[in-house]
């Protein structure tokens, strides 16, 4: 086990979970936006893993933290509000704008009956109700009232120059999905 003062190893289950904004107040606090519309990934763990943003920052590179301890976090509007260990000023958290902040998937809070996190349903097959596979989920949009899987499917599976079936996530397309197996069925076609 780490001792107190040594950084636990990047976890291979980690997930993005948001991106510091900058800093918030004179304190060191640090404000971070999170990917999803119900942040508590971020609640859901005290040790946050950080990597660079994907484009750096004009001027000289600033070393990250490998981790932050948080201390305290709450929801602030659309963002959250972050004290952390070894932040101990405005300068130190303004040093942090742009770190990309990753939780590990294991500390994620349970999902609901019916309720799916958005990483766990990426690379899944999709199936229709006769078995046909219409390809693989490469991601989800937001559209308000639902959400849509972005299917990448086999080349020439659905016909179309693009490849991919965009279905709506909801209980009239989509009739079950099995993350121990791997799948979702829907009731789609490949042509739709």
């Amino acid at each position: 086990m780490p001792g107190q003062d040594e950084t636990p190893a990047f976890p291979s289950d980690a997930v993005e979970v948001g991106r510091v904004l900058g800093a918030w107040g004179v304190r060191g606090a640090i404000k971070v936006k999170p990917h999803a519309a119900d942040p508590q990934a971020l609640f859901s763990s005290k040790r946050w893993f950080l990597r660079p943003p994907e484009t750096p920052p004009a001027g000289p590179p600033i070393a990250l933290p490998a981790l932050l301890r948080v201390r305290q976090a709450r929801e602030q509007g659309d963002a959250v509000v972050a004290t952390c260990a070894d932040l101990d000023d405005r300068d130190a958290a303004e040093r942090l704008k742009g770190a990309r902040v990753y939780v590990a998937r294991s500390s994620f809070p349970t999902a609901g009956d019916d309720e799916y996190y958005w990483v766990d349903l990426i690379g899944l097959d999709v199936r229709n109700r006769e078995g046909v596979l219409l390809g693989q989920v490469s991601g989800l949009l937001e559209t308000g009232p639902h959400c849509v899987l972005c299917v990448a499917s086999p080349t020439g599976v659905s016909g179309g120059a693009d490849d991919e079936l965009m279905i709506p996530f909801v209980a009239a397309y989509v009739d079950d999905v099995d993350l121990a197996a791997r799948t979702v069925t829907v009731d789609w076609q490949p042509d739709y």
